[in-house]
């Protein structure tokens, strides 16, 4: 009697061959060049950024500090003086005027501005998230500057402004918004508050998005009102966005200068003679590049201590959300 004997079974290719080869680490492929093709995909991507980062902002900034030590006027080389400029500027009383008319607006700016982005944004967090409204909100920010103070110029204008004309209705004297050395820093400050408050509140806004409402309802149950809800859980919560915002908006004023441009031209008697207006015309009206770039110099190192400390005392790197 015979006994049919299975076929051998065939072993699996890994007992055969032994272990399967393993893939290939990450670490592997880039030493044998399998990353170099995202390698010069990504560079590819970054070049233009770069090219534009060195030819418009490192060469521009290099040069003028290079031209802040020298007598230049476009029709003779460059002279090298050494600090003769910024000496220069420490004795300029129109130097000290602008900046000191520039800290003003930036003042006046900062106040108005972040207190009625931050107005608007908890109305629209808590009475309405509408798309289209937010829309309209940032509608005065697709305005350039220069539009936006000529139209404010029309209507501000002191015989035939719908403005004055409002107010003399009202049985008011007319006022000379832009043409009174009282009125116009502040006239200045509310055209560009109008323009960037709806660009400032859709920050804001969108820092209001990211706080958790549970903490609303939780303190709705506590009995906490809307005034203490405010300022017990919304601004802890929203100063890091908060301290973002105040800190491009102070660089933004203190780079004023279209506004006071199509306005003022600098008047009535230097009242907005802003820092950026003082540096534009000594170098394109007066040709003195050298004293302009040294002024244009100091206002960077200004900017870049005031920045630091503000970064320092809001702490804008860190966040209250747990």
């Amino acid at each position: 009697m015979t006994v049919a004997s299975s076929p051998p079974s065939r072993l699996p290719l890994r007992d055969v061959e032994g272990t399967q080869p393993k893939p290939r680490t990450r670490e592997k492929r880039d030493r044998d060049g399998g990353g170099r093709g995202d390698g010069a995909l990504a560079a590819l991507f970054i070049a233009p950024a770069m090219l534009g980062f060195l030819v418009f902002l490192l060469w521009p900034t290099l040069r003028g500090i290079y031209l802040s030590f020298t007598r230049f006027n476009l029709l003779t080389p460059a002279e090298w003086v050494g600090l003769d400029n910024y000496v220069r500027m420490v004795k300029d009383p129109i130097f000290w005027d602008s900046l000191t008319v520039t800290v003003e607006y930036v003042f006046i700016n900062i106040g108005l501005q972040t207190v009625s982005a931050l107005a608007i944004a908890v109305l629209l967090q808590r009475l309405t998230q509408s798309a289209v409204l937010r829309g309209i909100v940032l509608t005065p920010y697709l305005m350039s500057n220069v539009v936006a103070g000529i139209v404010w110029l029309w209507m501000l204008d002191t015989q035939l402004g719908i403005g004055n004309e409002i107010i003399a209705g009202l049985g008011f004297d007319r006022i000379p918004f832009l043409a009174d050395e009282t009125w116009a820093i502040p006239t200045i400050a509310l055209i560009n508050v109008w323009r960037h408050v709806g660009y400032t509140a859709l920050l804001l806004f969108a820092g209001l998005q990211a706080i958790p409402n549970d903490m609303y309802e939780a303190a709705k149950v506590d009995g906490a009102s809307e005034w203490r809800m405010f300022w017990r859980i919304t601004m802890p919560l929203l100063r890091p966005v908060l301290a973002v915002v105040l800190i491009m908006t102070v660089i933004g004023s203190f780079q004023v200068f279209d506004t006071v441009a199509v306005t003022t031209a600098g008047g009535p008697a230097n009242a907005t003679n802003v820092l950026q207006y003082y540096i534009y015309g000594a170098a394109f009206g007066r040709f003195q590049f050298g004293y302009a770039s040294a002024m244009s110099v100091a206002l960077l190192v200004v900017l870049s201590a005031i920045t630091f400390v503000q970064y320092r005392l809001t702490r804008a790197g860190q966040t209250d959300l747990g």
